[in-house]
């Protein structure tokens, strides 16, 4: 069977599975709309550790850890682990998960790490080159904004714009066979680089919605779908500014997704409490929310596919400072429901 479909598409003819996930996040999340649905809350944002680094480290060997337990796996089971981070050299991902002794795909789309992850960890399994894959990401707002912005210390005001980065990660445990699994990976599309030539790195948003606009459009066309097929279209890190952006920019398609529509960076906070502007973002912040928030409702049947999309920021402190654009790149993955 031809599992290609379209320009940028994949359809698995024999759908790997979910069988396993857990999210670990920081105190802000914690005291979020979602804060019940967490596997672990840190007490601090440290995780214990001297460093924020280290910190997100810790995060991450956490999430794989309770991902591992609930799914009953151990490391040894696992045959190749695909992970990230938005730190130089994906340092929080490889100290976070030497021990475990996985063989590892070292990752980085930036807050689409986790759209990547469980891409090519599904594309893994589909094709039997393993029969468990783990997926794992994380970011970390002090560590991010040492690297990207500002030390905390400055403290630097933020504009409405500004999405604010989440402090966590999520770890997915893939299978070819599951005797309950969460739910199943029907299909990916795979996004490419847009560059709308926006300099302004307080407003990431307006970066990633021309990418989420283009890998919706594509994985439409190519499934030959409307948006209503599915219950839900959840893109990552958007916040409430690049959401109307992408409407806009889908509607101009011919796509109107606003019944559907669900942001992982509107849900994780509430933006008028918590002070977070625009929203969340991250590689945390969809991998966290779709761990902790819609896995539980495919397993359940109370949703029965949804088509996941975070999006990124290709963006370093090599390139901003050097005055150049940041390009924007997004993933879809189709996740449905095995009741």
């Amino acid at each position: 069977m031809n599992q290609q479909i379209g320009k940028g598409s994949l359809c698995f003819s024999e759908a790997p599975f979910i069988i396993g996930s857990a999210s670990v996040v920081g105190t802000k999340e914690g005291e979020g709309p979602l804060a019940k649905e967490f596997d672990c809350i840190g007490a601090d944002d440290k995780f214990g550790q001297d460093t924020w680094e280290a910190a997100e480290s810790s995060l991450q060997k956490e999430a794989l850890t309770l991902a591992l337990g609930k799914s009953g796996m151990q490391p040894e089971d696992m045959r190749y682990l695909f992970a990230g981070d938005l730190l130089g050299q994906l340092i929080a991902s490889s100290f976070g998960l030497k021990t475990f002794e996985i063989p590892l795909f070292g990752l980085y789309g930036a807050c689409s790490t986790c759209g990547e992850a469980l891409s090519l960890s599904a594309m893994a399994v589909a094709a039997g080159y393993a029969d468990y894959a783990a997926a794992v990401t994380s970011s970390h707002f002090a560590s991010a904004e040492k690297q990207f912005r500002f030390p905390l210390e400055y403290a630097n005001q933020r504009p409405v714009s500004a999405t604010w980065t989440v402090t966590g990660g999520a770890a997915f445990i893939l299978a070819r066979a599951g005797k309950e699994p969460l739910a199943k990976i029907a299909g990916i599309t795979t996004g490419k680089i847009v560059d709308f030539g926006i300099k302004d790195s307080m407003n990431m948003g307006a970066v990633m919605a021309p990418a989420a606009c283009e890998v919706i459009a594509q994985h439409l066309a190519d499934f030959d779908r409307q948006p209503e097929y599915y219950d839900r279209i959840v893109t990552g890190d958007l916040g409430s500014i690049g959401q109307e952006i992408l409407f806009d920019l889908l509607d101009k398609k011919g796509y109107d997704i606003r019944s559907v529509h669900e942001d992982c960076g509107m849900l994780i906070y509430d933006s008028e409490t918590q002070g977070t502007g625009s929203g969340g973002s991250g590689c945390g912040c969809a991998a966290s929310t779709l761990s902790a928030h819609f896995l539980p409702k495919l397993a359940t049947g109370e949703l029965k596919r949804i088509l996941f999309v975070p999006t990124g920021a290709l963006l370093s402190t090599v390139s901003f400072n050097e005055g150049e654009t940041i390009p924007g790149i997004a993933h879809g993955v189709v996740l449905e429901t095995c009741k």
